[in-house]
């Protein structure tokens, strides 16, 4: 009689549990816009969300740590003159955080670390380039300042946030409109999905399809496409049958999926959400009140299913937290923060461990906050994998950085480069050099003197109304 060998897998029993009911955020308005985005983006200090707004387009902004009720006053990010569709964490800065609109614009914010005292109406700079909606925000993983954003004009534009300026315009390669975009793990190629029912690896900065493949998934309803650590890539769609499916596909050989699987029959599109750490893939439909999620290796099957988190109220769209803000001392290896109707609702993911010892098989060194490129270099050709940290000791997110824009492409003050990066400047006479250093921190500290005394007076006026008030 022949034993059924069980596979060997650290990651077999993933445990989902939803947050405690004081660690949620409620009262929430969340977005009711009939867009196929997350509607939500979260990093290691702060939680964003799209909410309804009269007049125009917003997203709330909240530390982490302020759950339970929100204020109903309390401040939002407005600017957009139409309803914000997507919102994307910089990760290269947790202060950062650009916004895509059906108004055809992107802006770029700086969130200050305390709370403002009203809403924040003015970004630090506006894209303008796409002639309708824009409806898919992409920041480079490991270039700064590079963001891509999407648009219902069929054309993918790639910025540099720290000069305002385009860098790329693929506007000759979809002929319907786009529905995900994605970067594989240097930055160096784009997997995208189009309403043409068509899969592409487009190399942006030659303007070139790499591979494609029509039809992967046969159905009508939208496909979603990530890449793998490895360069494969996961794909979400419909079979003929309304059927969802997950596939596997080699961009090498885009005959026949390495491997494909059939889940339920269901109208929500499946948003696939790839852990290149653990090699998990979590599926979260709009509409649906659960997360299934997979394990994806090197040998067949290759995409194994590992369990499903279920619970009652269907989710209207899902937040992703970075490797880097989960909390390893509970053996977290992902958080989701899925949208209700008025709230949003922390689910966390733990493999269960009986040490308290930092668990090293389960958390390799993850992409850190500093690029590893400049976004000229990028453009350029060249190419940089992410710079790894370790998350042995825990993460403590970086102090609050200041998101300037100016003609050289810094997001922020950097230290003086090293000798592989700063030819051009070790030519120039030294003296002439550290003269236009200091200058310049001059000039950014005036700036930044100049910001914090409108500031106080702003808030010296409000304490006299309110002294005017209680008189």
């Amino acid at each position: 009689m022949s034993r059924r060998v069980v596979r060997q897998s650290k990651f077999r029993h993933v445990f989902g549990q939803a947050a405690k009911a004081d660690q949620a955020y409620e009262d929430i308005r969340v977005s009711k816009v009939t867009w196929d985005s997350a509607f939500c983006a979260v990093n290691p200090k702060f939680l964003a969300i799209i909410v309804e707004a009269g007049g125009g387009g917003a997203f709330i902004v909240l530390p982490l740590a302020k759950t339970g009720r929100v204020d109903k006053n309390y401040p939002l990010v407005t600017g957009h003159t139409g309803p914000v569709l997507d919102i994307d964490w910089c990760p290269h800065n947790d202060n950062v955080i650009a916004s895509a609109s059906d108004d055809t614009t992107v802006m770029v914010w700086q969130i200050p670390d305390y709370t403002p005292v009203r809403n924040i109406t003015e970004p630090v700079i506006t894209l303008e380039g796409h002639s309708k909606r824009v409806g898919i925000l992409s920041w480079h993983p490991t270039a700064r300042n590079v963001l891509l954003s999407a648009g219902g004009d069929n054309v993918i534009i790639i910025w540099n946030v720290g000069t305002g300026e385009v860098l790329l315009s693929l506007d000759d390669i979809h002929p319907d409109v786009i529905h995900s975009v994605c970067w594989n793990s240097n930055g160096s190629l784009l997997a995208t999905t189009c309403k043409d029912k068509t899969l592409r690896i487009i190399d942006p900065r030659k303007s070139q399809v790499v591979a494609e493949r029509a039809r992967p998934h046969e159905g009508a309803r939208p496909l979603r496409a990530v890449f793998t650590a490895d360069g494969k890539l996961l794909s979400t769609g419909f079979s003929r049958m309304s059927e969802r499916q997950l596939a596997l596909w080699d961009p090498n050989n885009f005959e026949e999926p390495v491997a494909l699987q059939e889940m339920d029959t269901s109208n929500g599109v499946l948003l696939p959400f790839y852990d290149p750490d653990s090699s998990i893939v979590y599926l979260c439909g709009k509409g649906d009140s659960s997360i299934r999620y997979f394990e994806i290796t090197e040998e067949p099957p290759f995409v194994h299913y590992l369990n499903t988190f279920s619970s009652k109220e269907p989710q209207r769209g899902m937040g992703f937290m970075p490797k880097r803000g989960l909390d390893v001392s509970k053996c977290e290896i992902a958080r989701f923060y899925k949208l209700h109707e008025r709230k949003c609702e922390p689910i966390i993911m733990t493999v269960p461990r009986k040490s308290d010892l930092f668990q090293d098989d389960l958390y390799p060194d993850t992409p850190g906050p500093e690029p590893a490129l400049e976004a000229d270099e990028w453009l350029s050709g060249q190419d940089a994998e992410p710079v790894l940290i370790s998350l042995k000791e825990g993460y403590v997110p970086p102090k609050h950085r200041e998101l300037r824009v100016t003609k050289r492409n810094i997001l922020d003050v950097r230290p003086p480069a090293s000798p592989r990066r700063s030819q051009s400047a070790s030519e120039a006479p030294l003296s002439q050099h550290t003269l236009e250093t200091l200058l310049e921190e001059i000039k950014a500290l005036r700036d930044r003197v100049q910001a914090q005394e409108e500031r106080i007076t702003a808030l010296e006026n409000m304490l006299c109304e309110l002294v005017d008030g209680t008189d």
